[in-house]
């Protein structure tokens, strides 16, 4: 769901460096504002509609009232007066940067607010009142809660940061966004904030210059009537509006209507552009207003704010018009840890109770919800005042929903017989289930029924708070927390049923894959389930379980999961979303080694992208039983610090403890490169490391039992290249290959290499160091190590604006009788026909060299006319030589041709994206036709304004010998030492 990765109402926002000025600095800009004198296509704005405005709100009525440049015009006079010299500074820039997109001036300015006849705005004033009456509360008792004494609400306040920025203008057009979605997993405050959003505006704290009329709607009131009107709809929610029905709609730009409770109800959006309608008096089915107003058939001015769990973006994403999305996450880290500190009576209990949490990092995602972050502390309250080791009371995340259903559930001996016991458990399992695999999450008497779940067992599961009602329906009901629904589903797979034939539901294949994989960049919305059936198929679970259930189980599905999981299957490469195979997740929760290794055992790749706690967990954890990697390929966006701190606080500062514990991980996850001896290659791409870190990593590479041959770094930060990490060069005797892409290579770190390349400890034959800003001075440091370096035979610089004074360096080098190398690329090096000569001396005196690749560089004819008399000398040792693009013209083409009659060691050369036209095409098949060598030679020509013509032109002798070579070394000069002869 690419366009609804934003996470934040911030993300490509405008102005938003007005959140620097201070709460008296903000005021004093709306003050000025107010006393800014109107200009051409603007509207006077009053105190009153900016007096409770919050810097995002101040924003948007700028853009509003001030249309195109004209509100960063007054944005830039107002800072001027207020002496900002810094913020006039980057008004400016921004302006300069949007304004090539930013929308048009509006020749109609805004319209001015409703003006209400005497009586009118009293009936305005009830409606909010009755609004702050309704939903104030909402916040304090919750249905789910509310009989729970040690239950308390705790405000999410980052959320609560968001209100002001909801409707932000975005870029590049500097447009309002008019539909806004609140997306985010179950639980995690959508609703509340929804329904703080209508009590703020009641209050006139929200955009209060841009909204008089606001409504919420729940799905649910339009699908219990066959058809109505939206003026019907509205006037239900508010009696007094039947006389303001004219006045309400007669602005629709100015009305706010909020949905929620799309997961609950059954309703079908209309995709029959026919079956829409703008008429707001007209009665219709439910799913066709609905549909109308999503789809801005019907009062298209309107601003929408709609909330949604992930999975219903699929069903919404054809309906809704340029969505902006905010993404609530819930509870941070720090919001987690106030919640402990606040919930338990004193600092030590606190203390323990959430190193603990904070030591199981999946269950301490979790706890971002916040229900469930009461529900966790409740239960380690319970065995913490029994005095029970916590480690031992959960061995994993499932152990904590266990304790607390298993105790919700009426299991004590003489509540319910023990046949009814069972059929009540499995039949709310089977309930759950068939709503996971189908993304049903409401329930109506059909399928209580098909489930064998009775009025009695409804009424139970309600009292106990595992069931809820619909809102506003009485016969429909849903797990009062989605979790609830995830494990009773994965319940019904450990469940064992005597019976039948097989004592235990049966998993198939299709939906163990479904369980633990990622449906391509989507998230997987079963992978809570998939997490709770590991976790009770982890043996010590599974013993609590039916001892706290009351209930016989049966393990008879890790058999299955151990034959398909086991198996390999394509998986998609690793996201910034899914940087983690759910797989991991899953074999960490069931926490035992032996079933793990068996899962792992045929693993020789992983690609990994590790950019929270638990990524960095799950996976240190996992790859310690792939004992047949090969290849491991790494992105690290996480910040591993280590803290010195003696007896951190974790309530205080989170920090601290979870940065020690990440990196403790990271050291176990290091220690696979000396545990594993066939892993031969570690890419790490866009990773940023503390020196610490990288010194971690570093010692592990350098261990004996490191048996890497291939290091490879992709847009490092530069600060990686220190010391530790150039000495594995001499410490680790089995490194072959280095690679250095696009990452700045300082002074230090080359002089580092330049040292570690002298060593005869240095086993390197290949370095590769490609778009690292290198330049000639690197070329003199690198020249004196290829002096007395024995072993590297391949080198490339492409990429690097070495200039041809770097070209000479190196060629000085390249003539030294004992320099190995034998492949050198200089490709796009800013290299002129200058350093050609040199060039040309070192083909002429260096016998080892067979391949070189000067491609992309100004040559010219003056050029490459030396390099081909240079080759024309019969003891040339070069086979392949690679000129793509160096802008030569058919001038040098006899020359060309002449060294290919008299050349008697070149296989390859490639002259494409030069214009050499039909006169340097003919010259060089005649040449070809004239070759009396044996050896073939294939000689790349590619045309572009000359289809027609031979492009490839190949010399007699067998053509498979030479398109390997080709290919070799198209993909990976690695594989020059297989071909060479």
């Amino acid at each position: 769901m690419s366009s609804a990765s934003s996470n934040s109402p911030f993300e490509n926002g405008v102005m938003l460096y007005m959140v620097y000025l201070s709460k008296e600095e903000l005021q004093t800009f709306k003050q000025l504002l107010v006393d800014e004198n109107p200009r051409p296509g603007s509207v006077q704005i009053t105190w009153d509609q900016v007096k409770t405005a919050r810097w995002g709100e101040v924003v948007h009525l700028l853009v509003e009232f001030f249309p195109g440049r004209l509100a960063w015009d007054v944005t830039h006079d107002i800072f001027a007066k207020m002496n900002q010299t810094e913020l006039c500074l980057r008004v400016q820039m921004e302006l300069n940067d949007i304004l090539p997109n930013l929308e048009p001036e509006d020749s109609n300015p805004r319209e001015m607010p409703v003006n209400l006849e005497e009586g009118e705005s009293d009936k305005i004033q009830e409606y909010k009142l009755h609004i702050m009456d309704e939903y104030s509360m909402i916040r304090i008792v919750t249905t789910w809660f509310g009989n729970h004494v040690d239950f308390f609400y705790q405000d999410i306040e980052r959320h609560e940061r968001f209100l002001p920025c909801i409707f932000l203008p975005k870029r590049p057009q500097g447009r309002q966004p008019r539909t806004v979605v609140l997306q985010g997993v179950a639980g995690v405050g959508k609703t509340s904030l929804a329904k703080k959003v209508m009590v703020e505006w009641a209050e006139n704290k929200f955009y209060p210059h841009k909204f008089w009329c606001a409504f919420y709607f729940h799905c649910t009131e339009m699908a219990q009537v066959d058809e109505q009107s939206f003026s019907k709809l509205i006037a239900h929610k508010w009696p007094g509006a039947r006389s303001l029905m004219s006045k309400i709609m007669s602005k629709p730009d100015q009305l706010l209507l909020l949905f929620d409770g799309f997961e609950e109800v059954s309703l079908t959006l209309t995709d029959r552009p026919a079956d829409l309608s703008d008429d707001w008096s007209q009665k219709l089915p439910g799913s066709v207003l609905l549909t109308s107003l999503l789809s801005k058939k019907m009062l298209p001015e309107a601003t929408l704010l709609i909330t949604l769990r992930f999975t219903s973006w699929r069903k919404l994403k054809p309906f809704l018009k340029h969505p902006s999305f905010i993404t609530l996450t819930g509870f941070s880290m720090t919001e987690r840890a106030k919640y402990f500190r606040t919930y338990f009576r004193n600092k030590r209990d606190a203390d323990e109770a959430l190193s603990f949490v904070m030591g199981n990092t999946i269950l301490f995602s979790m706890c971002q919800v916040p229900a469930v972050c009461w529900m966790v502390c409740s239960c380690l309250r319970q065995q913490m005042e029994r005095g029970a080791d916590l480690a031992q009371s959960y061995p994993n995340a499932t152990a904590v929903f266990v304790q607390y259903l298993s105790s919700l559930f009426p299991t004590k001996p003489g509540r319910l017989p023990s046949n009814t016991h069972q059929k009540q458990l499995a039949g709310l399992c089977y309930l759950a289930a068939e709503g996971m695999w189908n993304m049903q999450w409401v329930f109506d008497t059909k399928d209580l029924e098909q489930a064998k779940l009775d009025k009695t067992a409804v009424a139970t599961f309600l009292r106990v708070n595992i069931f809820q009602r619909v809102a506003g329906d009485r016969d429909r009901y849903a797990f009062a927390v989605i979790s609830f629904q995830e494990f009773f589903a994965a319940l019904l797979y450990v469940l064992c049923f005597p019976q039948r034939l097989r004592d235990f539901r049966v998993l198939d294949r299709v939906q163990i894959i479904r369980l633990i994989t990622y449906p391509g960049r989507k998230k997987n919305y079963l992978a809570q389930m998939g997490l709770f059936l590991f976790g009770l198929l982890n043996e010590t679970c599974a013993s609590a379980a039916g001892k706290s259930f009351g209930c016989k189980l049966s393990l008879g599905n890790k058999k299955k999961l151990l034959k398909v999981a086991a198996l390999p299957y394509e998986c998609n490469p690793p996201t910034l979303h899914h940087g983690v195979p759910q797989l991991f997740y899953c074999l960490h929760e069931i926490q035992e080694e032996a079933f793990v290794s068996q899962i792992l055992s045929d693993c020789q790749k992983a690609a990994l992208i590790i950019n929270k706690k638990k990524d960095m967990q799950v996976s240190a954890f996992c790859l310690k039983h792939c004992q047949r990697l090969r290849d491991l390929e790494l992105t690290i966006t996480l910040t591993i610090t280590q803290v010195c701190a003696l007896n951190p606080d974790p309530l205080h500062s989170t920090e601290p403890e979870s940065s020690d514990q990440c990196f403790l991980w990271w050291q176990d996850f290091c220690s696979v490169f000396r545990t594993h001896e066939n892993l031969e290659v570690l890419t790490v791409t866009n990773t940023s490391m503390e020196t610490e870190s990288v010194k971690v990593l570093s010692t592990a590479l350098r261990h004996p039992g490191c048996k890497l041959q291939k290091l490879i770094f992709r847009r490092l930060h530069p600060s990686m290249l220190n010391e530790d990490l150039i000495q594995v060069l001499i410490e680790n005797q089995y490194l072959r290959y280095l690679e250095i892409q696009g990452t700045e290579v300082r002074c230090e770190a080359m002089e580092f290499l330049c040292t570690a390349l002298k060593s005869p400890q240095c086993y390197l034959q290949c370095l590769r160091l490609e778009n690292c800003d290198l330049t000639r001075l690197t070329c003199k440091s690198l020249t004196s190590s290829l002096k007395s370096n024995e072993m590297l035979t391949h080198l490339s610089l492409a990429e690097n604006a070495l200039k041809d004074e770097g070209a000479k360096q190196l060629c000085s080098a390249l003539q030294h009788p004992t320099c190995p190398l034998q492949r050198l690329v200089l490709r796009n090096c800013a290299l002129t026909s200058d350093c050609c000569q040199d060039l040309a001396s070192t083909l002429d005196k260096n016998k080892n060299l067979r391949s070189l690749d000067l491609g992309f560089n100004n040559l010219k004819d003056d050029g490459v006319i030396l390099l081909f008399e240079a080759l024309t000398k019969p003891k040339s040792g070069l086979q392949i030589l690679e000129l793509e693009k160096c802008l030569f013209t058919s001038v040098c083409c006899q020359t060309m041709a002449s060294m290919l009659l008299h050349n008697q060691s070149l296989r390859y050369l490639d002259v494409s994206k030069n214009d050499i036209g039909r006169r340097g095409i003919v010259l060089l098949w005649e040449a070809f036709q004239q070759r009396k060598w044996k050896e073939k030679v294939v000689l790349e020509t590619k045309q572009n304004y000359a289809p027609n013509m031979m492009t490839r032109l190949e010399g007699p002798v067998v053509k498979n010998k030479i398109l390997r070579i080709v290919q070799d070394w198209s993909t990976d000069c690695w594989d020059e030492a297989r071909w060479i002869e």
